[in-house]
């Protein structure tokens, strides 16, 4: 454990993407059950914030928006881009 500490900005990270991944689940429920959504800005806002991976696996694992566009393609182009900034702020060290 001394050799992976857990930093703030890692703590933030995991859950955002832990918010990202239920709410997708939820929104999946709730559009079966044809109850109140989970807005799309706000599943939006949660990849932009670097929660992509989470709206990703929340769109495989619940089959869940898969069909729109800017979901299908936007979010894993968002998870392209912010993997490519994560990977060269960390070597810049």
């Amino acid at each position: 454990m001394e050799d992976l500490p857990i930093t703030a900005a890692g703590s933030i990270l995991l859950i955002v993407n832990l918010a990202g991944f239920l709410l997708m689940g939820l929104d999946k429920k709730r559009a079966i059950s044809r109850k109140k959504r989970v807005r799309e800005d706000l599943l939006l806002l949660l990849a932009c914030m670097g929660g992509s991976p989470g709206v990703y696996a929340g769109m495989r694992v619940f089959r869940h928006k898969t069909r729109k566009a800017l979901f299908a393609l936007g979010v894993p182009i968002l998870m392209i881009l912010q993997s490519t900034a994560l990977w060269m702020q960390l070597s810049r060290t």
